[in-house]
């Protein structure tokens, strides 16, 4: 065969291929139309089908907090509590200024049964204001420091006018303060075991073993921690001296890493 008849071949099973990705391309809805669909399955009670469409947008990594909080809702309506609160939670990471999001995650947490108290680590109280920024927010926030304090820095190399020392001095307590809370927050990021009971019951416990010793139960709804898991069975933490194990089955995670 001539380089021209493989070039010409070469040619054709490309516009066949297009061809064909263009039919199925028009086949698959867009995210705007899962998205639209999936608020009007809400709308019309039809929560399954809402759900499914807002999994099926995360699953095309459409992720942001408003789906997260859609999605919690369209849970919330349909009688899943902890899948309510799970999504809650996952929206809250990135959208935690949001009013909504926080008065429906109030209102299902006070629908659990287990009473949990609120983890109040030294980090968390030193560094309070972080609960309501998130981690990108955080970091465009210290690129800008960065560039503020260094051009400051810069400029005092050439010229040394009064004030550009006072500046100084306020961008140099704003970047140590940005460049901590920046840390802290990828730290709380990395370790945040936050886990929400899914089931509707659970038996926490003594062992990972159904004939183990019964400790405690839990209730559908309630955040613990999931220290680790191993062999389908999860050692969580609800308190300093609440520990156990449950199935792995029952429980999911908060931040998805």
């Amino acid at each position: 065969m001539r380089l021209t008849d493989s070039f010409k071949l070469m040619i054709i099973i490309m516009l066949l291929f297009s061809f064909a990705g263009s039919c199925f391309a028009a086949d698959t809805p867009s995210a705007e139309e899962l998205y639209f669909e999936a608020n009007r399955a809400f709308k019309e009670n039809r929560y399954q089908e809402a759900i499914d469409g807002y999994f099926e947008l995360i699953g095309k990594g459409y992720v942001n907090g408003h789906l997260y909080y859609n999605l919690g809702n369209a849970y919330f309506r349909s009688g899943q509590l902890g899948q309510a609160i799970l999504n809650y939670k996952r929206a809250h990471l990135l959208i935690p200024r949001d009013a909504d999001l926080n008065f429906n995650l109030s209102y299902a947490l006070d629908q659990t049964q287990d009473a949990v108290s609120a983890d109040q680590n030294f980090l968390k109280q030193a560094f309070f204001w972080l609960d309501e920024i998130t981690f990108r927010e955080l970091s465009w926030g210290f690129a800008v420091l960065n560039i503020l304090f260094w051009g400051i820095l810069v400029l005092r190399l050439f010229v040394r006018p009064e004030w550009t020392y006072y500046v100084f001095i306020v961008l140099l307590i704003f970047w140590l303060v940005g460049g901590v809370s920046l840390g802290v927050k990828w730290h709380q990021l990395r370790t945040d075991l936050r886990a929400v009971i899914l089931a509707g019951e659970v038996d926490v416990l003594a062992g990972p073993d159904s004939n183990d010793t019964v400790l405690f139960k839990l209730h559908e709804g309630t955040t613990i921690h999931r220290e680790r898991a191993e062999d389908g069975w999860s050692l969580i933490r609800l308190s300093k001296n609440q520990r156990g194990w449950i199935k792995s089955s029952a429980v999911e995670q908060v931040f998805r890493k």
